[in-house]
């Protein structure tokens, strides 16, 4: 091992801090070497930021404290000095009213505390699903060197002899519990039986596909998405990465390197192979727009319409993510999209290799799991973007995980102005609705519940359920889980609270969705749309706080998001010193 003293001649960034021999050296290295560093540590080789998102409120992260220990391992035999630091961490299983509300406030805690401390590049560790894009995105704003290391899917659930997928058998059991097919103490039982281990759900949930995103991009090492968290190569990796992130300091080879425009193509159609979750639609473009990169809604329908979905995951299939890591991972699915010009083969990634080098000569050892190119899942996966005069900037569906006899649908609107309004009123025995209806949820996008909440799913009336009604078309401004599955128009743009056209609809309003034609149309004449929207009152924005500034800035959906004042590059200068 040992210091690089003579072999680092180039002065990084940390050098402002901890390379002058005056007052304000003397002050950071100081304080530093309170924590047991020896002398040599300040000699000006590269501070690596180990960026944490370790909470034991955040169960998915629970075990980031070990995959620290094993980055930075890797950082000093490297050279480098590894710097751990913690940021805000978003659980999706326990945060209200959504994670989501808070993803734009931790990708400033990110960038503020990149650019306010001396480090030279990040190890970023992301697992449960906000944690992923907000990293990326507070990091992509300073443009520096980073490398990500996911924390890893969960083993696969066992239930009574079958495996059971987090998130996705949630929402079946639950509707069995419904429909009288399943007791309450078989419910508890499975419950027991789900999440056995460290890690993230273990489905094609938003977890798994933004950690595929990852891979996909270019930002992490190869197989990054798939290593269950609790098997040895993940820490392994993680090592690896430690060593890799040193590299990609000395060389200054920074995020926005990777991450251009050929690298979002890649992701797109990714994708649409392994049957990934719409939110990943929102957060790449957020990322995208970090960056100054085009990425649009368009984008993805052009990039991933025609890619079929090989991965036989849950929620659109059988399998989990333990199985897509044996089966070859992620590098497989890619090898087959890139012998089928799917793939932006010359595409940089963080190892130093193109995205075709690292995956060209990947093995496949389950068909099963990851399907040849002519017998994919479903023939056209990807995100279908849909338009229309009921989303004029646009809506999203996942056709993998849709029902294909909903794919053209007309149908009457049983309308919910909120989620509240939707709990109360989906119950009532009396309620008109029939399996052709079509349920509309409005007030749950950005702005309206605010935070964009995972609602978009909505759960059928009980009365349906119970006559063995398994599907029904839904549209809201919300989004759904990516563990969660049915024939749901989601992200409608604008949304409701802005006095979109969503924002009109009413009980008895006939609506037309039509998959393959790409629209989603309100069978209602404009001129009635004009008196409805004379009588439209907006909700009154919050008072204080976080959410106040929240709904004061956020950006629609289809522009990722964001807060209107983060978008765009910043950079890490920073003008002032602090002493």
């Amino acid at each position: 091992m040992g210091h690089q003293k003579t072999s680092d001649k180039k002065t990084y960034r940390s050098a402002a801090w901890f390379g002058k021999a005056d007052k304000d050296g003397f002050i950071h290295r100081s304080w530093m070497r309170n924590q047991g560093y020896p002398e040599d540590v300040f000699d000006g080789r590269p501070v690596i930021g180990i960026c944490n998102t370790f909470s034991e409120l955040t169960p998915c992260n629970a075990h980031f404290r070990t995959i620290a220990e094993f980055v930075k391992r890797g950082v000093w035999e490297a050279g480098g000095l590894p710097v751990e630091f913690p940021v805000t961490s978003l659980g999706e299983s326990n945060m209200r009213p959504t994670a989501m509300l808070f993803r734009n406030l931790v990708a400033m805690d990110v960038e503020e505390s990149i650019r306010a401390n001396p480090v030279d590049g990040v190890v970023l560790l992301c697992g449960c699903d906000k944690t992923t894009p907000s990293l990326i995105m507070g990091t992509a704003s300073c443009d520096i060197p980073a490398l990500v290391v996911s924390g890893g899917p969960m083993l696969n659930g066992k239930y009574r002899g079958q495996d059971i997928g987090s998130g996705t058998d949630v929402w079946r059991f639950s509707e069995d519990v419904k429909a009288g097919r399943m007791s309450l103490q078989e419910f508890s039982e499975a419950e027991a039986c789900m999440s056995r281990s460290a890690g993230h759900c273990m489905v094609m949930g938003t977890a798994s596909t933004m950690a595929s995103m990852v891979e996909a991009l270019g930002l992490g090492l190869p197989q990054n998405a798939a290593i269950p968290a609790v098997d040895s190569r993940r820490n392994a990796l993680a090592h690896i990465a430690g060593r890799r992130i040193v590299d990609l300091v000395r060389d200054n080879v920074t995020i926005s390197q990777i991450l251009t425009r050929a690298a979002f193509e890649n992701a797109i159609r990714v994708n649409g192979a392994i049957g990934g979750s719409t939110n990943a639609v929102i957060h790449l473009i957020a990322i995208a727009r970090r960056l100054g990169v085009p990425l649009s809604l368009e984008d993805w329908d052009a990039f991933g319409r025609d890619v079929p979905t090989l991965v036989d995951l849950k929620p659109s299939g059988r399998y989990l993510m333990e199985d897509l890591y044996y089966a070859g991972g992620l590098q497989g699915v890619m090898r087959i999209l890139g012998e089928h010009d799917l793939l932006n083969r010359d595409a940089l990634t963080v190892n130093g290799r193109t995205q075709w080098e690292n995956v060209k000569d990947a093995p496949i050892w389950n068909t099963e799991v990851i399907r040849p190119f002519d017998n994919p899942v479903v023939a056209h996966g990807g995100i279908a973007v849909l338009s229309g005069n009921l989303a004029p900037n646009g809506a999203v569906l996942k056709p993998s995980a849709a029902s294909p006899g909903l794919m053209q649908h007309r149908g009457r609107a049983v309308v919910f102005e909120t989620i509240e309004h939707y709990k109360a009123r989906i119950v009532d025995p009396a309620l008109d609705i029939d399996a052709t209806c079509i349920l509309v949820l409005k007030n749950c996008g950005p702005k309206g519940y605010p935070g964009m909440a995972e609602v978009g799913n909505m759960g059928l009336p009980p009365k349906l359920l119970q006559a063995g009604v398994q599907d029904m078309v839904r549209i809201s401004d919300a989004r759904m889980s990516g563990t969660a599955y049915g024939t749901v128009v989601l992200h409608v743009s604008p949304e409701a609270a802005v006095g979109g056209p969503l924002a009109l609809v009413q009980d008895g309003d006939m609506i037309e969705l039509d998959v393959p034609g790409r629209r989603l149309h309100l069978d209602v004449s404009d001129e009635e749309l004009a008196r409805r929207r004379a009588a439209w009152q907006a909700a009154p924005v919050p008072e204080s706080g976080w959410a106040k500034l929240y709904v004061e800035h956020v950006q629609q959906a289809d522009q990722g998001a964001d807060l209107d004042f983060l978008v765009g590059k910043r950079g890490v200068e920073v003008t002032r010193e602090s002493h």
